[in-house]
């Protein structure tokens, strides 16, 4: 299940929209490459400045912002333009060098180029991406962070039944009803069977309220995405996935190879090797849920982690 976001009003309706939602699923979009646009490289080696741009949603926005501060922090002149919009907009942006930095989701844009990928985890989707990206622009360090898919329970469903995997679940499925998006059993209700041997007594399209319908106990089991600040406000725990049924959707940064130099990538990679999931989800939930404003959050947690 594939989401192309449209408007970049912070509210926490978008963000429970954000994220991608099965295997090639993709928080920025899920079309074929656009064609480069021409025009001059704003962002080139030779100017010394760095082109920060971002989707038009709320957490690439929070994304570019962190990088952009982090990168000024080391001197480095920066220009940011961010709620550009979809991938096909801003992908040939970042490959002709209009752009030079992009926050990106490593599945999501290897999907983006090759639609037939089976890669499912971050080092199977990452040697992809090194191989399958055009010349002018390289992937820089994987965060442990995901916007991704999950299949969450609540803390007393999680603690009454040990479950700490999805494939705990295999113990009870057949007395738990799963929800989530409309297309969601259809898309995996034989991958679950056949890598988990799980059989849930009911599947319920749930959609956006299934977050809540997890901790009112309506249904035992969802699918929801790994930064929905509901995860925090309602105490829902995401179970692992080991066998890798929801691709990796790690926090990358795509870089224009030619306008970007050792301090970029340094600097890039310093946050990638300190941002987690659970740091993201807290960031999102006081931009969506607390009001703060993004540069602020972004600030913040740079400071904490020594970045600034």
């Amino acid at each position: 299940m594939r989401r192309i976001i449209g408007t970049a009003v912070v509210t926490l309706a978008a963000v429970l929209t954000l994220g991608a939602c099965g295997g090639g699923g993709d928080p920025l979009t899920g079309a074929s490459p656009a064609p480069a646009p021409s025009g001059p490289a704003s962002g080139s080696a030779g100017s010394g400045k760095v082109v920060i741009g971002s989707a038009n949603f709320p957490e690439n926005v929070l994304l570019g912002s962190i990088y952009s501060q982090a990168l000024q922090a080391k001197g480095v002149p920066v220009e940011e333009k961010f709620n550009i919009g979809s991938r096909e907009v801003i992908f040939g942006q970042i490959v002709s060098g209009a752009l030079t930095v992009l926050p990106e989701y490593n599945g999501g844009l290897l999907s983006f180029v090759d639609p037939n990928t089976t890669a499912s985890s971050t080092d199977a989707v990452n040697g992809e991406l090194k191989t399958k990206l055009p010349p002018e622009v390289e992937i820089l360090d994987s965060s442990p962070a995901e916007d991704k898919d999950s299949l969450t329970v609540s803390k007393a469903t999680a603690d009454k039944h040990k479950l700490t995997t999805i494939a705990d679940l295999a113990k009870v499925s057949k007395d738990f009803v799963v929800g989530g998006p409309p297309e969601f059993k259809k898309r995996r209700e034989a991958q679950f069977q056949e890598v988990y041997g799980l059989t849930f007594k009911e599947w319920k399209p749930t959609g956006e309220t299934t977050a809540d319908a997890i901790k009112s106990d309506a249904i035992q089991a969802g699918n929801v995405f790994t930064t929905d600040p509901k995860i925090l406000i309602n105490g829902l725990v995401p179970l692992q996935d080991p066998k890798n049924v929801f691709s990796a959707q790690n926090v990358t940064p795509l870089v224009n190879k030619a306008a970007v130099n050792d301090t970029v990538r340094t600097t890039l990679n310093a946050i990638s090797a300190k941002l987690d999931t659970a740091a993201l989800t807290d960031m999102m939930k006081r931009v969506a849920v607390d009001k703060d404003d993004p540069p602020a959050v972004a600030k913040d947690w740079l400071t904490k982690n020594g970045l600034l």
